[in-house]
């Protein structure tokens, strides 16, 4: 019952970030107008704007004026949707589902964002800051602690990153890297090593393809590489933080 409902919310939250994936980087209400064709303007009525199956039923195409309507509305929603039903299976602790879900909704359209625009907006982070401590605060006070350190440490690390390497990373990315730790405590570290990993990885295929001169000039955004590292640290991040600890330090 409770993956359901998650399942549903999750939907629900995804069409709203689409909103806000679309909206936000223009520097538009996010309220107002209502949803409507970007095209043609026409309102989209309530029967068309159930997440994802809207999409389904109009073939992707806009009722109206018959634009494509990009697969990205339908791939948010059903993705916002999984992770919401796998935060709720993983965790199980009112602390732990909600800053799961909360950050689930923060890097998600942080991470589209990003790689339409190469930007991570301040309003995101400084959102997912101020929630992440009242979320904290509120719910596992003797938490917090671990959370602020690593929030901390996942920034100045990132910020380290970006001062001696300027063209790979952005102070977004140090903005996202410390939200990220506030709401994940230790296991941002696997969530950062993540990223790095999957960057660097991406990095040599561009460079294959492209050659090395060529492939070093290509701009690759590190957002969604973080919002990976971030998204599987929701549901493997302190099992491989034990991993480490039990088979390194012991």
């Amino acid at each position: 019952m409770e993956a359901t409902f998650a399942g549903v919310l999750g939907a629900i939250f995804g069409s709203f970030l689409n909103v806000v994936v679309y909206r936000l980087p223009r520097h538009e209400s996010l309220v107002k107008p209502a949803s409507h064709c970007t095209k043609c303007g026409t309102p989209v009525k309530p029967y068309d704007n159930i997440p994802i199956l809207s999409w389904l039923l109009l073939r992707g195409h806009c009722r109206g004026c018959g634009v494509s309507i990009s697969a990205r509305y339908p791939l948010i929603e059903a993705l916002t949707a999984a992770l919401c039903v796998g935060a709720v299976l993983t965790h199980h602790s009112s602390a732990g589902i909600a800053l799961s879900v909360a950050l689930i909704l923060l890097v998600v359209p942080a991470a589209f964002i990003d790689l339409e625009h190469r930007i991570i907006p301040n309003r995101i982070t400084a959102l997912g800051a101020v929630l992440a401590l009242a979320l904290g605060l509120a719910l596992d006070p003797a938490g917090e602690p671990e959370r602020l350190i690593a929030g901390a440490a996942a920034g100045g690390f990132l910020l380290l990153a970006a001062l001696a390497y300027p063209g790979g990373m952005g102070m977004g990315d140090v903005k996202l890297a410390g939200m990220m730790g506030l709401f994940l405590g230790a296991a941002v570290a696997p969530a950062l090593l993540i990223a790095l990993v999957s960057g660097v990885a991406l990095g040599v295929v561009v460079i294959a393809r492209k050659g090395a001169q060529a492939g070093r000039k290509t701009a690759v955004p590190f957002g969604p590489f973080l919002a990976l590292g971030a998204l599987l640290a929701v549901f493997v991040g302190h099992q491989l933080v034990d991993v480490y600890v039990n088979h390194f330090l012991h």
